[in-house]
C-alpha cells in the first residue's frame, strides 16, 4: 500500500501477443508495398541529402552558406548524372534493340553447352511419365497479351513528377533537414528522450552519410575501373565500356545479388562480342576478380567492422526489400539495416545489434 500522498506506481503496460505481432507486422510490410508511391521519393531523397551532407559541411566550414552549398552540390550531381545519361543513351539503346538478334545466335554456342544437362533431363522427365502412365506429348499453353497505347501517356508524367519530387525534397533536406529535426525532438515529453533521440539521429546522420558517400565513392571507382579495363585490355569500344561500368557501380550498391546479376550480364555479353570459349568467359572473369579485390579487401579495410552486416541478414533485406520496391528497394536495403542495427545498439538491445552481424 501507497503511503499517503505518494503516488502509487503506474501500473504495468500489458505485453501484445504473438498473433498480434504478427499482424502488425504484416500491416507495416503491407502498408510500406501498398504506398511505395510515396515513401520511395522521400527516402530516395533521404538517401542523397546523406550523400551530400558531408560535403556541405565542408564547404559550410569554408564559409559558404548551407543553401547555397546544398543548391552547388545538387546542381553539380543532377549535371554529372544527365552527362553520364545522355552517354549511355545511344549504346544502352543499341544493345536493346540488337539483343534478341545476338541472342539468337549465341543460342547454338549455348546449346553445345547444355546439351548433356539437357539430355540427363529429358531421360528423367520420360522415365518419371512412363512411371506415372501419362502421355510423352506436352501440354502447349498459349498466353496472349494486350498492349495499351495509353500506358505510356500516363507513366510518362508520373515518372517526371517523381524525379522533380525526389530533387525538390533533396534540396528540402538539405537545407531544412536539421531544423525539421531539431523542431520534431523539441515536442518528446521528457528531457531524457529528446537527448537519447538526439543522441540517435546524429549518430545516424554520421554514419549513414560516411557509409554512404564511401560506397558511392567506392562503387563509382570500382565502375571506372572495370570500364578502363574492358576499353583498354579487352578493345570494347568506349561508349559500351562506360555502359558496363555503370552498371557495375550500380549493381554493387545491391551485395551478393548485384554482382551475380552484374556476373550473368557478363557472360551473355562475352557470348555476344567474341567468338571463342575463352575470350567470351574473360569479362565475366576480370569483373569477378575486380569484385573480389573490391569486396574482400578494399571496402572492408576502408569502412571497417562498425557497419558489418551478416551475410544472411544482407540476402534476407535484399529479397525483403527488393520484392517490396524494385530496384529502388536493392539500393536502400543496406542503408536501412545500417539504420535499424544504430538504433537497436543505441536503445540497449545490444543483443538483437549483434545478431545482425
Amino acid at each position: 500500500m501507497p503511503k499517503d500522498g505518494a503516488e502509487s506506481p503506474p501500473p504495468p503496460r500489458p505485453r501484445a501477443s504473438a498473433s498480434l505481432l504478427v499482424l502488425a507486422v504484416l500491416a507495416v510490410v503491407y502498408t510500406l508495398w501498398a504506398a511505395q508511391e510515396l515513401i520511395l521519393p522521400i527516402l530516395l531523397a533521404i538517401f542523397f541529402a546523406l550523400v551530400g551532407n558531408p560535403i556541405i559541411r565542408l564547404l559550410n566550414k569554408l564559409y559558404l552558406p548551407r543553401f547555397l552549398g546544398a543548391l552547388l552540390v545538387l546542381t553539380l550531381g543532377i549535371v554529372a548524372a544527365f552527362a553520364l545519361g545522355r552517354e549511355l543513351v545511344q549504346p544502352a539503346s543499341e544493345w536493346l534493340s540488337e539483343a534478341p538478334r545476338e541472342l539468337r545466335e549465341i543460342t547454338p554456342k549455348l546449346r553445345s553447352l547444355v546439351k548433356p544437362v539437357r539430355d540427363a533431363s529429358r531421360a528423367a522427365e520420360n522415365i518419371a511419365r512412363s512411371a506415372g502412365g501419362e502421355s510423352s506429348k506436352p501440354v502447349q499453353v498459349v498466353k496472349t497479351t494486350v498492349d495499351d497505347p495509353y500506358k505510356m501517356l500516363t507513366a510518362t508524367p508520373k515518372a517526371v513528377a517523381a524525379v522533380l519530387a525526389v530533387v525538390l525534397l533533396t534540396f528540402f533536406f538539405m537545407v531544412y533537414g536539421g531544423r525539421l529535426q531539431q523542431r520534431a525532438i523539441a515536442l518528446l515529453p521528457s528531457r531524457h528522450q529528446q537527448k537519447l533521440t538526439t543522441e540517435i539521429l546524429q549518430v545516424l546522420e554520421h554514419e549513414i552519410s560516411r557509409y554512404v558517400l564511401t560506397i558511392s565513392v567506392i562503387n563509382a571507382l570500382f565502375g571506372v575501373a572495370f570500364a578502363a579495363g574492358l576499353y583498354f585490355f579487352m578493345h570494347v569500344p568506349l561508349e559500351e565500356a562506360l555502359l558496363w561500368g555503370s552498371m557495375a557501380a550500380l549493381l554493387n550498391f545491391a551485395p551478393y545479388i548485384g554482382p551475380l546479376l552484374g556476373m550473368v550480364v557478363m557472360l551473355l555479353m562475352g557470348f555476344v562480342s567474341y567468338d571463342g570459349l575463352w575470350p567470351a568467359l574473360l569479362p565475366a572473369v576480370f569483373y569477378l576478380g575486380l569484385h573480389t579485390l573490391e569486396g574482400q579487401l578494399i571496402t572492408p579495410v576502408v569502412l571497417g567492422k562498425r557497419m558489418a552486416l551478416s551475410p544472411l541478414v544482407l540476402v534476407l533485406g535484399l529479397i525483403l526489400f527488393g520484392g517490396l520496391w524494385g530496384i529502388i528497394g536493392l539500393l536502400l536495403a543496406v542503408p536501412l539495416l545500417a539504420c535499424v542495427k544504430i538504433v537497436l545498439a543505441r536503445i540497449g538491445m545490444e543483443g538483437w545489434a549483434r545478431l545482425l552481424e
